[in-house]
Formats: C-alpha cells, sequence, structure tokens
C-alpha cells in the first residue's frame, strides 16, 4: 500500500534515510534530524512530500519511502517533481514497492499536469539504473549535476552584493513563496 506519509513516520523515515545513507557510501553526509524532517514535512510551510510504502499486516509497518518536492522547468512552463529519495528496506526489495511508490508519483505528476518528473542515481548503482531502465526512464547523458555546500556555498554567498534592496527583495519574494 503506498499512502503519504504522517507525522507519526519521521522517525520510519529517519531511520530509512540513515539506511539509504550508508547504502550509498556516505552515512556521515546524513545529518538530517527527525526535528528538521517534521518541519520540512509537517511544519507550516511544507517544501518537501514523502510517500510511504507499507507492507500488509497489522500493524502496518512502513518499509520504504519516497520523497520529493516540485521544480519548475522554465522550458516547459510547468512543474515537475524532483524525486530526493526512494528507498525500500531490503527485506522488503523485490515486493513492487519502489515501483508502487513510483507509479504514485508518476499519477501526481500527470494529474497535476506537471512535465517532468526526475530524479538522480550514483553512476555505480547498477540494480537501480537497470530498475530505472526498466521503467523507460532515460539518463540526461548531457547534463552533469553541480553542487555548493560547505564553505565553498559560504564563500559564493559573501560575494553576493548584500545590498538592502537585494536582499529585502529576495527576503520578501521568498516569504511571499512560503
Amino acid at each position: 500500500m503506498i499512502r503519504s506519509a504522517k507525522p507519526s513516520d519521521v522517525p520510519a523515515i529517519h531511520a530509512m534515510i540513515r539506511e539509504l545513507a550508508a547504502y550509498e557510501r556516505a552515512p556521515r553526509e546524513a545529518r538530517a534530524t527527525e526535528e528538521q524532517l517534521r518541519e520540512a514535512l509537517f511544519g507550516a510551510h511544507p517544501a518537501v512530500f514523502a510517500l510511504i510504502a507499507e507492507e500488509a499486516g497489522e500493524p502496518a509497518e512502513p518499509v520504504g519511502f519516497a520523497l520529493w518536492f516540485r521544480n519548475f522547468s522554465t522550458w516547459t512552463g510547468t512543474h515537475g517533481v524532483y524525486l530526493e529519495d526512494l528507498y525500500v528496506t531490503p527485506r522488503a526489495r523485490g515486493g513492487g514497492h519502489g515501483k508502487a511508490l513510483l507509479a504514485e508519483l508518476a499519477r501526481i505528476c500527470v494529474k497535476r499536469g506537471y512535465a517532468r518528473f526526475e530524479w538522480s542515481v550514483l553512476d555505480w548503482n547498477e540494480p537501480a539504473i537497470g530498475f530505472y531502465a526498466s521503467l523507460g526512464a532515460e539518463p540526461m547523458d548531457e547534463w552533469t549535476v553541480r553542487r555548493l555546500a560547505g564553505e565553498p556555498l559560504r564563500a559564493l554567498a559573501a560575494q553576493g552584493s548584500g545590498t538592502a534592496a537585494t536582499s529585502g527583495s529576495l527576503s520578501e519574494a521568498t516569504s511571499l513563496s512560503n
């Protein structure tokens, strides 16, 4: 069964994020706390959304999740879905949970008129790459992901104009969009 996450799912989501980080060989990089996840998912202005895959039984137990957010394409003029994380616990893999989570996100895209459903996959993760290919997902060979974080992010931010007009406009626009 696939359903929207609820606040009581936060501990399970957090635990699965930690499992995913370990699988992706980056356990120290997964620093999000349960409180941060709760605020992002269920705070006054949710910025991300999550679906839960459950195994049948009493009580139903979360065995996977998909965490996503809306993006926007200036080329199509429409929103899309960016899948940040997809994870199914090892004992539940092969049961169709991952495909069901992706199918529900595809349904959300189609229902809302979104043009794209995108995500990233590690280039060494052959099982995931094969799974995504079986669904018809195509690699974006001409695109390379870039990221600023930590000190390089702070260094670039320090080079910003810092003018009151720019800062105020950006803060105002940000608060209006939330």
